[in-house]
């Protein structure tokens, strides 16, 4: 599968660190020494105290925002949630759905995975759809029983013709802030099992366009090897994006495995 179809994304995911005050400094040693990377979309998936400071922060468009979660209703007496159009009027490019997190912590399941990704898609908002299995699972011999779960379930409720705008995100919940990391060879089967899906539902054309992120415990010592890796087109980056020089490092990786010089 050729790459030139799609786009490498890195994107951030702050969860909930930092404070808006801090976005500034950030964003500004962040951009300090950012490689330009004409082939990787970098986006900081943030807090939604954080979104309206980031954008402030952000003088062009080398850095995407993202936010981390949407609700499923448009609007009305949902105390508490966030609208898709909300994020839109905010200048919110993506937006993680279906995190690990939200599904263990709020009871998330994966329709309520595919409102969310409709409701972002609806607003004009690229939606980074999660899938990935448990320790328990993985040892089962069920990872990619469970994975096609997570995903079709998610898509049936896209129209067909809006899932090219999807970035799809497989992140090992056992490798998710444990410091253990799978091998390349681990990511990539799952990352080409997730594109054998979408080339067998939507046919390759579409397949061939959709980025692949890999989501578990990526960082500067291990970003080469993965994303040197066929169908791994990207990073959802935790930890290592709240520290500037090493999500630098990671965006680096990019230019070294595309040869383009940064």
């Amino acid at each position: 599968m050729n790459k030139k179809y799609r786009k490498t994304i890195i994107a951030g995911n702050w969860k909930m660190n930092l404070l808006p005050s801090e976005v500034k400094p950030f964003t500004e040693e962040l951009r300090s020494s950012m490689p330009r990377v004409k082939t990787c979309e970098t986006v900081l998936c943030v807090p939604f105290t954080h979104i309206s400071a980031l954008r402030r922060a952000l003088k062009d468009n080398r850095i995407a925002v993202g936010a981390q979660d949407v609700s499923t209703y448009e609007k009305g007496a949902y105390t508490g949630e966030i609208a898709g159009d909300m994020l839109n009027d905010l200048g919110v490019r993506y937006c993680i759905v279906g995190h690990s997190e939200r599904r263990e912590y709020h009871g998330e399941d994966n329709f309520t995975v595919g409102r969310k990704a409709l409701a972002a898609l609806e607003n004009g908002i690229h939606p980074i759809i999660c899938v990935g299995e448990t320790l328990e699972q993985r040892e089962r011999g069920i990872t990619m029983e469970h994975i096609s779960c997570q995903l079709i379930s998610a898509l049936s409720f896209i129209p067909d013709d809006k899932v090219r705008q999807c970035v799809i995100a497989y992140e090992p919940i056992w490798a998710i802030g444990t410091g253990k990391t799978a091998t390349p060879e681990e990511a990539q089967e799952v990352c080409s099992f997730i594109r054998r899906i979408m080339r067998e539902r939507y046919g390759a054309r579409l397949a061939r366009s959709v980025s692949i992120l890999y989501g578990g415990s990526m960082k500067s010592s291990n970003a080469k090897e993965l994303l040197s890796m066929p169908d791994i087109d990207g990073g959802l980056i935790g930890g290592a994006s709240l520290k500037p020089n090493e999500f630098i490092q990671i965006i680096d990786a990019v230019a070294q495995v595309t040869g383009e010089e940064r």
